[in-house]
């Protein structure tokens, strides 16, 4: 007989004033209990109004502990020494065990030590180049150091003619100090073709080879959508598995709560988030498998979804090829080339002041000999160059110097 069951009943008799002795023992040899037991469960159901166990928080780790594990390899040991170091309350070896296989059984992905490191690592080294950054040169300064130290036949900025259309900084998108966003006729491709897919909810996919700024053209094309639209840039995990790219959704969709313990919970919230209008950019979207990409494509077919998705990366057009059901659905398959020869000259000088004291002849040079038209080889030779000019005692922008640079930004061959 239940606790709850044999509980009523004795309190049916002492209600009626037939509770006896004989009664509580008998319920404790029926219940398989002691007649002590019984006696504590009437007197919790008289002060407590009680009649079964006495409900006990659920034990939940927290995403540090998490962390923690994944960098101890899942040693559950580590993090219950941890727990003890930090101080406070701490449940017990035993508990721990028993909440982490829980978890793990219900659909929680424990990252692998290496990957979690390694991406602590890279957190780290992105924040200590912000950090530099903050401290860098400004415009004004580079291109008055750059005037004062060029030969006199090389033109000043002043002279320089700057390119025409918009250009200005946008979030999510690194440049050397005192560099601005140019768009180039590339990035007025990329925008024209998301702007398509969002007219419609479609789907867009942006390749090229790396370097080629396809990144930085998706940004520029959302940097200002339409009222009622929202843009979520979802960043795709190391060795993505389907579990990892639904957190991935979740997190960057900034949900309340923690993240569901079971794909079906998890599945409805990230739904229900994308019943309003929004952009969801997939940035380096071929490293995605054919079953992370399905995820994104049920996300996409849902009945009660607005998704336009876009989905950005060198390689991207050959991952989704993998997938003829998601490839149909692409409304448009934007490639991003190389800088064209004709516009090199007045994209690099509105990309930054720097370059607007070269001659034009030899930014054709540069590109001929070390950029090819990729525009992250000319971001990384700006700072190269920003550093000679503001470092040495007399530095002389010539050919010498620009092939000195060249090999920085090269791998040897």
């Amino acid at each position: 007989m239940s606790r709850p069951v044999l509980v009523a009943r004795l309190l049916e008799l002492d209600a009626a004033g037939a509770l006896t002795t004989a009664h509580v023992r008998a319920g404790a040899q029926v219940g398989g209990v002691t007649v002590r037991t019984v006696w504590r469960w009437l007197v919790a159901a008289r002060s407590e109004g009680r009649v079964g166990r006495r409900p006990r928080a659920r034990l939940e780790l927290s995403d540090q502990a998490w962390e923690v594990l994944a960098q101890a390899g899942g040693n559950v040991s580590v993090l219950h020494r941890h727990l003890k170091d930090a101080g406070g309350e701490v449940p017990s070896l035993a508990s721990l065990h028993r909440v982490v296989r829980r978890d793990l059984e219900a659909g929680r992905v424990l990252p692998d030590r290496v990957v979690v490191r390694r991406e602590r690592e890279e957190q780290q080294t992105r924040q200590a180049l912000a950090d530099l950054a903050l401290a860098g040169p400004r415009e004004d300064d580079v291109a008055k150091a750059a005037a004062l130290r060029l030969p006199r036949s090389v033109p000043t900025a002043a002279s320089a003619v700057l390119p025409s259309g918009e250009s200005g900084a946008v979030a999510g998108v690194a440049l050397p100090a005192g560099a601005q966003l140019v768009w180039t006729s590339a990035v007025r491709a990329v925008a024209e073709a998301v702007g398509q897919a969002m007219a419609a909810e479609g789907a867009v996919c942006v390749f090229g080879d790396p370097g080629r700024g396809k990144t930085a053209a998706v940004r520029m094309a959302l940097h200002e959508v339409p009222a009622g639209w929202k843009v979520t840039w979802v960043p795709v995990p190391v060795r993505p598995s389907v579990a990892g790219m639904r957190r991935a959704v979740f997190d960057a969709l900034a949900l309340p709560g923690r993240f569901p313990h079971t794909s079906a919970l998890a599945d409805t919230a990230v739904a229900g988030a994308l019943g309003e209008a929004r952009v969801l950019v997939v940035d380096e979207a071929q490293r995605l498998p054919v079953p992370c990409l399905e995820y994104l494509q049920s996300l996409w077919d849902h009945p009660g979804t607005r998704i336009t998705l876009v989905l950005c990366g060198a390689g991207t057009e050959r991952a989704v090829s993998r997938l003829p059901q998601l490839a149909s659905r692409i409304g448009a398959w934007q490639e991003v080339p190389r800088l064209a020869a004709a516009e090199v000259t007045a994209v690099v000088t509105g990309f930054h002041p720097l370059w607007r004291t070269v001659p034009a002849p030899d930014l054709t040079w540069i590109d001929q000999s070390c950029a090819h038209g990729t525009f992250r080889t000319w971001a990384a030779l700006t700072s190269h160059l920003q550093n000679a000019l503001l470092t040495a005692a007399d530095p002389v922008v010539d050919r010498v110097l620009l092939r000195r640079l060249f090999q920085r930004v090269a791998p040897p061959l």
